[in-house]
Parts: structure tokens; C-alpha cells; sequence
């Protein structure tokens, strides 16, 4: 059985530090050069000293994955081989992508067998914080260790003195620090998905963050679990919001001082750390209020600040090229989202699912009939109604989003995103165009709810 770790058995201090901090950045690749990827086993010490490793699949070897770095107009190649024990994929997330390069089996990619290779190729049209993983089975392989960061950088970025980047994962581990069984339960599926009992930055359990007072840090945050929910609160500092999901928007602060993350969603802050010398705040993470922790802690070090004054420099990032959406020749669309325990399970429901269903179809087998069809360059309006009990990161492939209304008022930002969160009996309404032809899928990003029926198809056609 599971148990839930005590942070203070976990690692600590310096130590937990170094570990998180080593976690590895490809240089930014030149033209024409191919960056090697692999899938495999490997034993990693996420919990750390006094605990035994971990057995997990990994992207060469690493929890998470190498940080992938490009810049903005680059193309990007990846040769990728799979050293699993069964097929998997790569889907890159938030990233505009042919639809044969998109990284869903049976939809519009043929599954990497064991032992087997397959050359990833796409341009790169937008700058931001994006991040990859499988999408075969799903479920256990991310849940097992598989994912990693995905940055294009600006061609112009903004001024600051680091750019920091936090994979956030979580993972449900027994007493001995292995990932445990009991993939695909009905408690998990039905609920609110396979929330686990121990949460990583970067790989590993992250005591404080060394901070100088006076310094302006980019920090991309990414979370990566199955299905827990983050909203972090950082004590004594002004987080600024400059983009959320890759997409930069006005910089402004989070909304009741929490920056809230779904499974699959981004967000870039930047902090001026306006603490003192010597200093400690919290990294606080409260989205469920009977189980907040302290995420990290932002420790200052006892050197003279960096500058007296915040640094005068704009925070705002230049928007990428995205295709605006037509309100006035839009197709409609509503999406209602249904099932769950306490909802109206789909029929033909059993022990195993499907759970969940959108517009009432859950797929069956491999075959998904489309749920939306559209012609490319036709913008599309879509409403969720989440007429369930449970919070549901909605992810749709291959067009990032506005985001026009959430519960029925229009959204002070209209931002862009790839993945929008719905609490029970919400709703939210996007537009997007469909610029590229083919089959995307569209699907709840908690995993677990995923694999148990909430997923569809939109038919793109040319």
C-alpha cells in the first residue's frame, strides 16, 4: 500500500539542492543537427538519501527528461529510440506541430515498437514553455517518470538575471520509494485521478531555492502529474504572470496570489526577489486545502543585493504568430462533459469504464468517430460544460486557444492557452482556428480520465 512520506524523511538541505539543480539542458541545436532521445529504464534516487533508488522509465536516463532547447523560427529534430518494454510514443505539447508528428497512436502516428526508432521533424513557429511525453499508456508511462521540458527561446527575450525552470511531478510511491501498482483502479478513474504522496521539482525533493536579494528571476513552471492540481502561493514576493501555457499576455498578477496548474499547463513568472539578505519564504502549495505543503522555500543568500531597486526593464513578451480567431463565421459547438462517480456513467459502462464521456460517446476499442468537424482555416467555438463533480484539465491538440468566457463573464485576459481547467459545474468557452488538416485529439488531461472515456476526436478536413 501506498503511504504518504513525511517531508521530513525526505532529502534535505544542500544535497536535495544540487540534485535538482543538475538536471540536463541540450544546447540549443543548430540547423540540420538531430538531438538523440530515448526512452528507458533506469533507477533514480527521487526520494533521496536513506531511502533506496527508484525504479523508473526515463528520456535518457533522466527524471524528467533533458530540457530540449531551440529558438524561435528553428526546425526541430529529434531521433528518437525506444528502449521501453512496450510501445510508446512522443506528443509534443502546446506545440504546433504537422498532424504527423503530433504523437497520438492509432490517430495519427503508428506506435514505436520496443527496440524501434522514429525521426520526430517540425518547425518551430512559437516561442515559450512546452513539454513532451507519451501518449501510449499514457497513464503509467508518465506516471512512471516519463516527461520533459520543451523551451523555445525569443529571438528578443526579456531582461532577467536567471532563467529558472521547474518540472513539477508527482508520484505515488510505497515505503520502500517504488512506484506503486494499482494502475487503471475504479477509485482512481471515477475520482479525481491518481494523485500521488510525493512531489518532485525537477526529479527531486526540493528543500529551499538559493535566491540573491535584488536579482529578477524567469521561472517556467511545468507540471507534469497525472492528475494533482498545484496553486502556489510565494510568500513575501509579486509574482507576475507573462505567459500561460507558451503563450505570452499582459503581465499581471495571479489571481488571489496563487498561480494555479492543471496536469499539462505552463505558466512563465517573473519574480524580483525583494526579500532581505539572509531571508526564507515559503513556496506554499494549497490547491487542496486539507493537504497543503510547503512546495519549497526561497532562501536568500547573505551577499550584498544584486541592485537596491527592482530592475527597469519591460517584463512583457512579444506575441507569437497565431492565426485570430473569426467570432462572426465561427462553427459552434458545445462539449458537455459527463460521467464519473456520482454522474452519469456512459452506457455500457463495466469494472473497468469507460467512466466518462463527452456529448455522451466514450471511444470504443481504437475507434473514435469525430466529435467535431471542421474545415481548415474555419474558426471553431466550443463551450465546456462540466456537468460532473470533478475538476477537468481540458487539452485540445494542435491549436492553441483563446480562452473568450469562463462561467458565462468574459475573461479579463482573452489569453491564449492549450489547456483549460474546469471545476465541477463550470463552463468555459474558446475559439481557435483550425489551420491544419487532420485528426487532433481532444481530451481531459488528468490521465486516468483520459484512458476511462474522456477523449474525442476533431476532424480537420482540407
Amino acid at each position: 500500500m501506498p503511504i504518504r512520506l513525511s517531508r521530513r524523511t525526505l532529502l534535505t538541505g544542500s544535497a536535495a539542492i544540487a540534485g535538482a539543480a543538475m538536471l540536463p539542458r541540450v544546447p540549443l541545436a543548430g540547423e540540420g543537427k538531430a538531438i538523440d532521445l530515448t526512452a528507458g529504464p533506469a533507477r533514480l534516487p527521487l526520494v533521496g538519501k536513506g531511502h533506496p533508488e527508484t525504479l523508473v522509465w526515463a528520456y535518457n536516463g533522466r527524471v524528467p527528461g533533458p530540457e530540449l532547447r531551440f529558438r524561435q523560427g528553428d526546425t526541430a529534430r529529434i531521433a528518437f529510440a525506444n528502449g521501453l518494454p512496450e510501445v510508446t510514443t512522443i506528443h509534443w505539447h502546446g506545440l504546433r506541430v504537422p498532424n504527423n508528428m503530433d504523437g497520438v497512436p492509432h490517430l495519427s502516428q503508428t506506435e514505436v515498437p520496443s527496440g524501434g526508432r522514429f525521426a520526430y521533424e517540425f518547425a518551430l513557429k512559437d516561442a515559450g514553455t512546452f513539454w513532451y511525453h507519451p501518449h501510449s499508456n499514457s497513464g503509467v508511462q508518465l506516471a512512471h517518470g516519463l516527461s520533459g521540458a520543451f523551451i523555445v527561446e525569443e529571438r528578443e527575450p526579456i531582461r532577467v538575471d536567471r532563467d529558472l525552470l521547474w518540472v513539477l511531478g508527482d508520484w505515488r510511491l510505497t515505503k520502500e520509494a517504488e512506484i506503486a501498482g494499482g494502475f487503471g483502479h475504479p477509485m482512481d478513474s471515477t475520482h479525481a485521478g491518481r494523485i500521488g504522496n510525493t512531489v518532485t521539482v525537477n526529479g527531486a525533493i526540493l528543500d529551499e531555492v538559493p535566491v540573491r536579494a535584488g536579482e529578477r528571476v524567469r521561472l517556467r513552471l511545468i507540471n507534469t502529474a497525472n492528475a494533482r492540481v498545484f496553486a502556489l502561493e510565494f510568500k513575501g514576493h509579486d509574482p507576475q504572470v507573462i505567459a500561460l501555457d507558451g503563450q505570452p499576455m499582459p503581465p499581471h498578477a495571479p489571481k488571489g496570489g496563487k498561480v494555479i496548474l492543471a496536469p499539462g499547463q505552463r505558466a512563465d513568472l517573473v519574480l524580483d526577489m525583494a526579500g532581505k539578505p539572509g531571508e526564507r519564504f515559503d513556496v506554499v502549495d494549497g490547491f487542496y486545502p486539507r493537504m497543503a505543503y510547503r512546495l519549497t522555500r526561497l532562501t536568500y543568500g547573505t551577499e550584498a543585493p544584486l541592485r537596491e531597486s527592482p530592475l527597469d526593464a519591460p517584463i512583457a513578451l512579444a506575441p507569437n504568430p497565431l492565426p485570430e480567431p473569426d467570432l462572426a463565421n465561427a462553427v459552434r459547438q458545445d462539449v458537455i462533459l459527463d460521467g464519473g462517480m456520482h454522474g452519469a456513467m456512459p452506457k455500457g459502462a463495466g469494472p473497468r469504464g469507460p467512466f466518462w464521456a463527452l456529448n455522451g460517446q466514450a471511444p470504443m476499442g481504437h475507434h473514435m468517430e469525430p466529435l467535431i468537424t471542421a474545415k481548415r482555416g474555419q474558426t471553431l467555438v466550443t463551450t465546456f460544460v462540466n456537468e460532473t463533480g470533478w475538476w477537468h484539465p481540458m487539452h485540445l491538440h494542435g491549436f492553441p486557444f483563446r480562452v473568450l468566457k469562463h462561467n458565462g463573464e468574459p475573461t479579463p485576459h482573452r489569453e491564449w492557452r492549450d489547456t483549460v481547467l474546469l471545476g465541477p459545474e463550470e463552463t468555459a468557452e474558446i475559439a481557435f482556428v483550425a489551420e491544419e488538416a487532420g485528426d487532433w485529439m481532444l481530451h481531459c488531461h488528468i490521465l486516468e480520465h483520459q484512458e476511462t472515456g474522456m477523449m474525442a476526436v476533431l476532424k480537420v478536413t482540407a
